[in-house]
């Protein structure tokens, strides 16, 4: 069995579905991420160049591990082979996931 795990990560970030392959996911050593290590892309070798993917290439070339908020994951499988990584626009039941609310750096004290 020489063949190394393969997982394909979705989930939202500012709108969109961001579909991402990586040999590498675990619950990580920061509180409430999930770790995300090498990230697969597609070979260069086809003739047919994909946009989407090449943006998302762009975006993580430097990447050698990225944290996702959990709240953020859709879902994580564990898959054969790595297709096109992509990001659309959320739309349907995806598009009603809300991240977490930030707050201010207020300090949490009460004017009177």
């Amino acid at each position: 069995m020489s063949s190394q795990r393969l997982y394909r990560v979705s989930f939202l970030y500012q709108g969109q579905v961001y579909e991402i392959y990586a040999r590498a996911v675990s619950h990580g050593a920061l509180l409430g991420f999930v770790e995300v290590e090498k990230l697969v892309f597609g070979e260069r070798s086809t003739v047919v160049v994909d946009p989407s993917e090449e943006r998302l290439k762009s975006e993580f070339a430097d990447v050698e591990r990225t944290f996702i908020p959990v709240h953020a994951v859709l879902r994580i499988d564990q898959v054969d082979k790595a297709g096109a990584a992509r990001a659309v626009a959320a739309s349907g039941e995806s598009a009603k996931v809300m991240p977490f609310p930030v707050f201010g750096s207020g300090g949490g004290e009460h004017k009177k």
